[in-house]
């Protein structure tokens, strides 16, 4: 991963790889999630899906792979798809790369009261202010959170912030998948 710190802890790295990944596709995408798995563990017990993959000759034992799951069903809530997920053992964490348009803080005030959730999407996407931004989060069984946020009017690799909690409420959504 060329754009990826060698650093950076091995969340950092997946959420990075994920949103380079994501990157490549362009944007007005669907929300895509992924299975995060440990490489070395996932080189030991599925060697064939390793190679698949291209990690047989990985240098890096330490790390995780991220592996594209299944496209999430159209028309149903995020949140409601996302209750409905159960993780095997095998794997260590997740992560969700979704597009949504955002507000900055001073136009918070200007929101109209009582609005459907529908006739909100509508305003925030006709405001003059909003911009388009991709988040991409991951969570691990452990309690490890990361994400990355690139705007799409500055979408270059360079231009990607990342840190723990910048997205707390997703965050949260993505770590219940992972409760008994």
């Amino acid at each position: 991963m060329s754009n990826t710190p060698m650093a950076a802890s091995p969340l950092t790295r997946a959420v990075l790889e994920i949103d380079e990944y994501v990157s490549g596709l362009g944007w007005d995408q669907p929300a895509r999630l992924f299975a995060l798995v440990d490489t070395a563990q996932l080189r030991a017990q599925e060697p064939a899906l390793a190679a698949q993959l291209g990690l047989e000759d990985a240098s890096e034992s330490a790390g995780l792979t991220p592996i594209e799951q299944d496209e999430l069903p159209s028309g149903k809530p995020l949140d409601d798809f996302l209750g409905t997920i159960a993780w095997p053992d095998a794997v260590a964490g997740c992560a969700l790369a979704v597009e949504r348009m955002m507000l900055p803080p001073s136009a918070e005030a200007q929101v109209p009261k009582n609005l459907s959730d529908a006739k909100l999407a509508k305003w925030v996407a006709e405001h003059p202010e909003r911009q388009e931004v991709r988040m991409t989060v991951a969570v691990l069984r452990d309690g490890g959170r990361e994400s990355a946020l690139r705007l799409r009017e500055k979408d270059s690799a360079t231009e990607v912030l990342t840190g723990p909690d910048l997205v707390p409420g997703l965050a949260d959504a993505l770590a219940a998948t992972f409760a008994d």
